[in-house]
């Protein structure tokens, strides 16, 4: 949780750890920046208006240093402007100070398991894209190929082999990626952003 509000940072952190929920308070959104790393998993808690860094220009920072954790911002100010500035930053909430104990817990909730769904999508992308590296260079380049959509004798070509061999580095690479069809190896190059 960032907010600058002492009284309100210490009534949400026991309002949460009595639900359950473990916190890091931090009174700035430098001094969340400064701290040693968050964690993969969780929600951060984002205070709108701070004195140093604001909860929008905070949430840029954190875009920028690849943090996915999803925000939930709490302010004490109705700003149609900046919530919805928020929002399409990607911002999972905009709550209204003072906060109903039950609007909280239920937008921690769902900011959590939006967390938990994209850290399992990360972790998938990640296992995806060590497969493919583990490819040797020569079945990248067909991997490369076949995911354009060219036919053996095509790629053969282009690469200057021979069919037979270009039949067995597509078979090497279905093994390593231990997919079944031309389809799901496209799918992977589709989720890895590599289709052109």
């Amino acid at each position: 949780m960032v907010d600058d509000d002492l009284l309100f940072r210490k009534a949400v952190a026991r309002l949460l750890e009595a639900a359950g929920y473990q916190l890091a308070l931090y009174n700035s959104g430098r001094e969340l920046l400064e701290s040693r790393g968050l964690a993969d998993l969780g929600c951060i808690l984002l205070d709108l208006r701070m004195t140093e860094l604001d909860g929008l220009a905070l949430q840029q920072r954190l875009k920028e240093t690849g943090c996915a954790l999803p925000i939930v911002f709490l302010t004490g100010y109705g700003e149609v402007p900046a919530s919805v500035q928020a929002m399409k930053a990607g911002a999972d909430d905009f709550l209204l100070k003072p906060v109903a104990e039950e609007t909280l817990i239920d937008a921690v909730e769902k900011a959590l398991a939006r967390g938990r769904n994209l850290l399992d999508e990360r972790n998938r992308i990640d296992a995806l894209r060590r497969l493919v590296t583990a490819l040797t260079p020569r079945e990248r380049q067909v991997f490369s190929l076949v995911v354009q959509g060219k036919m053996n004798k095509q790629i053969a070509f282009e690469l200057g082999a021979s069919e037979r061999t270009i039949k067995a580095h597509r078979h090497a690479i279905m093994m390593k990626l231990n997919v079944r069809s031309v389809a799901a190896v496209v799918s992977i190059a589709g989720r890895l952003g590599m289709l052109a």
